[in-house]
């Protein structure tokens, strides 16, 4: 489910849901995983931590743990889902994919019309949750490794060997990754605030 509720907060961990438009499976079709991680990336060039993750073919689930930032985080994942989306619309033009840009271009709002959008990448909003308890973080890190067997076609038998995902890293710590992230258990020792209390 969708929010546009603003992030009021200025730092924190967070559970993120991007979902592609109409759950059109644009990662997968665009070839176009390595985005993901490229923002993933960004984010953590600018001081933030991505903790747990799965890039399904038509969205993703992460937990982002932004350190104190004056720009509001709901920009910086809007900012992400702009160079994300320009990423996949170049790469689906180059694989010729014209179907399903046509699907894309028939989904943009008059009014972004109007603005110069041309494709409709991403569902305008995203989910959002704020983590604070250890029983909802669990929650979601097993939500998040379990997904790709959750289907009616499950993506792998067992969480671990779905590659676009933290999975591994949570359950077998030592096996090589597809993309390393901060285990959220280990964010105690980092001070998201910028608070000085030395």
């Amino acid at each position: 489910m969708s929010v546009r509720k603003q992030i009021s907060y200025k730092y924190g961990s967070f559970f993120i849901t991007l979902t592609n438009a109409s759950w059109l499976p644009l990662f997968d079709q665009a070839n176009a995983y390595d985005v993901v991680y490229n923002w993933f990336d960004y984010l953590k060039s600018q001081g933030h931590y991505i903790n747990a993750f799965v890039i399904m073919p038509n969205h993703l689930h992460a937990i982002i743990s932004f350190s104190y930032t004056e720009k509001s985080i709901n920009s910086i994942i809007g900012n992400g889902k702009r160079f994300m989306a320009y990423e996949i619309v170049k790469r689906m033009k180059a694989l010729e994919l014209d179907e399903t840009l046509f699907s894309m271009r028939s989904m943009v709002h008059k009014t972004d019309k109007n603005r110069g959008k041309k494709h409709e990448v991403f569902e305008p909003s995203f989910d959002w949750k704020l983590l604070e308890s250890e029983k909802f973080i669990e929650q979601k890190v097993s939500y998040i490794h379990t997904n790709p067997i959750r289907l009616k076609q499950p993506l792998c038998s067992i969480p671990e060997e779905y590659e676009h995902s933290s999975a591994k890293q949570y359950i077998l710590s030592n096996a090589m990754q597809r993309y390393e992230v901060k285990l959220i258990y280990e964010m105690q020792d980092e001070n998201l605030s910028g608070n000085d209390y030395n």
